[in-house]
């Protein structure tokens, strides 16, 4: 007899971040969508449960060697789990790879291409003798130990080796000498190392000698004989030679410390503006001071290999009368037609050998194809590429693996994808389900719910106001299910609208050109003061060069009085400041909270340090904090956890024994302001805060700007990088709203990601709160959510790449719904139908 086969994943008492104590079976082999609003705990159960114990369980199979080198995830707050597959995981954001990553590295379609090259290439004698593609060359490729890779030339018969494949990677032996395989070479830039000429040397006009511990070479330099205190224009070219390139020199002299110390007769070693970045380069360890030198330096094409990172020898070597190179800069759908050339070319007695490499090649480009990336290039760096981009290649790498049974489990799937690339991503999901697998998507397009096997909604609320399965079953049963907040959307009834559209296009506008820049020729743009304006269109169409590329730049160097970046033209603009919002988290620590990011807590310390117990003791605010040693909890340092270091298992953290997860000691606690510590103040949220601070107008005030963009469910102390995208976005904003906007730009780039339909609806009506103050704003999208409540759309096209970079349509927002001129403004059209029946 054989065994029947468990068919769902069994959770029971899931308690993972806002989760209430949850219950829930999952389906096996069907493709689950989670849906709710941002904030209600979809992840929590996605990623913190689902995720997190089917890796766990899988490490935890292998031996403990192995278990010691790989980074394991902390073991989920649930009571237990029943019949969970090992599972991967697609995360909404995923890590930004390095410069030396490409297109074709992270898809591993360029190491086909490589045995491509080394296989039925066209390689060159040492004597400029081409040789023919053939059998021959093949099989010499393949042979093992000295004779691998070793031809003779037919003409002079001079024995010589062609490259193999691994000498085509530039990671490893094909790497240009000059670039290291980067395509790039850093030079310091001589024009960043002088901040501002107007500036004297005293002031800060040596850009370079802010770098940490050089902050005292202006009195090097002065004691070296240099004027420090006249604008740094107005030297001599001796004492800016000096200050430029001078030698490295003790000087003995009097220096007087930060902390007010002097030092007598101390010897400065006096270090040139060039230096001081040199050294700082090669002694700094932080990824933040990296960061920082890397302003000084220009980044410029390697003039060895011209960006192909290759040895340039390696180019000789043609394939159907292409360089490797030169196939690695073509747009992967163009690879296709190559393919067809090649095989033309070659010999008829080498088609089967080359059909067997090209079916690989194209098996590896077919879902990044399908995945609407046909318009990036195997060559494009890896660390340009957008969230969207890099998460679909991602899923490209994990349907090509052809696993069956494994849990996948993928955060917003459909980031940068434009609704005509859904269909393509829908596609894929379901060919991970028929291989065998079990798939959960959190996600919030309609589409891509609609279309799963089951839905499961959380909610009903953000915070603590979710983690509760609200409804779970089949689109049709979501349908019928009124507390259901998806509900409105699946069938057609949600209102669409958050707010009211302009009546009339505004005749005060920013005006720009952008000329020969990427695939923007001569694009002409118009953006109305005071409106809301949608830049939309495919992944690669030209938006961020557009926008966040030319005109936020344009805007700040005409503020700064600066030369505007070189593609932009017949610039106009009566704004001058510019606020970049994106969904990204605030804070890399758990020391921030909501408080501490806006001027809350700043307040309640001084409050709390104004009462009589505070004064006795002669408590300043400083004690109020739980980053000073003062006020923090002596065994957490401030932090309200302990980590544990167990040997062969992951780090444990647990809540602090001391304070409680309070954060602070003891004596600081009993303090009381109105009968509240400052630890009862943290553990408020924001509605029940805003009744006890009635009487103290400063932060009365904030907690009222924080509900009225939606997130007054939040504890003060709650930590900021553990909000979702939205409510990051959110409490961004807050500062902005209290103060008029008539000068400042606001662009948005993709905020919508990890926002539900009604989350969008909120995130408009606080755009609405920044037009009523007199802000302009660009929101670069592709969800028609927010596109519909726009009110003009500046939609670039038709496709992405070579077939992108042209404006094609431009229009108030419901003229463009009524008369659709472009892709995008027909998928409007057709979901603005769906909901006005």
């Amino acid at each position: 007899m054989t065994a029947k086969l468990p068919t769902q994943i069994e959770v029971r008492g899931g308690r993972v971040h806002n989760l209430k104590n949850i219950d829930v079976n999952i389906p096996l082999h069907k493709f689950v969508a989670i849906s709710g609003l941002s904030g209600s705990g979809k992840s929590s159960l996605a990623m913190g449960i689902l995720y997190e114990e089917g890796s766990r369980r899988y490490l935890d199979a292998l031996s403990t060697y192995m278990r010691r080198r790989i980074k394991q995830g902390n073991q989920a707050n649930v009571t237990s789990v029943k019949h969970i597959p090992s599972a991967l995981a697609l995360r909404q954001r995923p890590t930004i790879p390095s410069e030396r990553a490409t297109v074709g590295t992270m898809s591993e379609t360029f190491n086909i291409l490589r045995l491509i090259f080394s296989r039925l290439g066209s390689p060159v004698c040492p004597n400029g003798h081409r040789l023919k593609p053939s059998l021959e060359i093949a099989e010499a490729m393949a042979k093992s130990g000295e004779e691998m890779g070793q031809l003779t030339c037919p003409v002079c018969g001079v024995k010589f080796y062609a490259p193999s494949a691994e000498q085509f990677a530039f990671n490893s032996d094909g790497a240009c000498e000059k670039c290291g395989g980067t395509g790039k070479v850093r030079q310091l830039d001589d024009s960043k190392l002088i901040a501002d000429p107007s500036l004297s040397i005293k002031e800060g006009a040596v850009a370079s000698w802010s770098l940490p511990g050089r902050n005292f070479m202006p009195n090097v330099a002065e004691h070296a004989g240099v004027r420090i205190d006249i604008p740094y224009k107005d030297l001599t070219d001796k004492e800016k030679d000096f200050v430029l390139n001078g030698p490295e020199k003790k000087y003995k002299m009097d220096f007087l410390s930060g902390t007010g110390r002097v030092f007598h007769d101390f010897n400065a070693l006096y270090e040139n503006a060039h230096q001081a970045v040199l050294r700082s380069a090669k002694t700094s360890k932080s990824e933040r001071a990296q960061k920082r030198i890397s302003e000084f330096f220009s980044y410029q094409t390697c003039p060895v290999c011209h960006g192909s990172r290759l040895k340039p020898g390696l180019l000789k070597q043609l394939v159907g009368s292409l360089n490797i190179n030169e196939v690695a800069e073509m747009p992967l759908d163009d690879l296709i037609a190559w393919k067809g050339q090649v095989l033309k070319s070659l010999p008829a007695e080498m088609h089967k050998m080359a059909s067997a490499l090209f079916t690989e090649f194209v098996e590896n480009l077919q879902p990044l194809l399908d995945l609407g990336l046909d318009y990036l290039t195997m060559a494009r760096n890896g660390n340009t590429l957008s969230t969207g981009e890099l998460q679909r290649i991602q899923l490209a790498r994990t349907l090509r693996t052809e696993t069956t049974g494994v849990l996948y489990v993928l955060d917003e799937p459909s980031i940068g994808l434009h609704p005509a690339n859904v269909d393509g991503l829908i596609k894929v999901l379901h060919k991970l389900v028929a291989q065998g697998n079990s798939l959960v998507v959190v996600d919030h397009n309609v589409d891509i719910i609609k279309a799963a096997d089951e839905i499961i909604e959380i909610g009903p609320g953000s915070g603590e106001q979710g983690g509760e399965i609200l409804d779970q079953g089949s689109v049709d049963q979501i349908k019928k299910d009124k507390q259901s907040l998806i509900r409105p959307y699946l069938d057609g009834t949600a209102e669409l609208m958050a707010r009211k559209r302009a009546e009339k296009v505004n005749s005060v506008k920013i005006s720009f050109n952008v000329d020969h820049y990427f695939n923007l020729q001569d694009v002409h743009a118009n953006i109305p003061v005071n409106q809301l304006t949608a830049v939309t269109g495919f992944s690669g169409a030209g938006k961020t060069s557009l926008i966040l590329d030319s005109l936020v730049p344009a805007i700040q160097a005409q503020a700064k009085g600066e030369n505007l970046p070189k593609q932009v033209k017949n610039f106009e603009s009566p704004i001058n400041q510019v606020v970049s919002v994106d969904a990204s988290p605030i804070g890399k620590s758990t020391r921030s909270t909501v408080a501490t990011y806006t001027s809350i807590m700043d307040n309640l310390r001084k409050l709390f340090a104004r009462q009589p117990l505070a004064k006795n003791k002669h408590y300043t605010p400083t004690y109020f904090s739980y980053n000073n040693k003062q006020g923090a909890c002596p065994t957490c340092g401030g932090t309200g956890i302990v980590t544990l270091d167990i040997q062969f298992l992951p780090d444990m953290q647990q809540i602090c024994p001391t304070c409680e997860g309070n954060r602070y000691n003891p004596e600081v606690q009993k303090v009381k302001w109105n009968g509240y510590s400052i630890v009862d103040i943290l553990n408020l949220d924001i509605n029940e805060a805003i009744p006890v601070f009635k009487k103290e107008p400063k932060i009365e005030r904030d907690l009222l700007l924080l509900k009225e963009v939606g997130l007054g469910y939040l504890h003060l102390g709650e930590s900021t990088p553990t909000l979702s995208g939205g409510e990051a976005q959110r409490l961004k904003l807050v500062t902005h709203l209290s103060h008029k906007q008539d000068d400042t730009l606001f662009v948005f780039d993709e905020p919508t990601i990890g926002l539900h339909p009604l989350d969008v609806k909120v995130l408009v009506q606080v755009m609405q709160k920044l037009l009523d103050q007199g802000a302009t704003i660009i929101t670069i999208t592709h969800d028609l959510n927010m596109i519909v409540n726009a009110d003009n759309i500046l939609d670039l096209g038709p496709r992405g790449g070579k077939n992108g970079g042209k404006v094609v349509a431009a229009g108030q927002t419901q003229d463009l719904i009524n008369h659709p001129v472009s892709l995008t403004t027909e998928y409007l059209a057709n979901y603005w139908r769906q909901f006005k029946k």
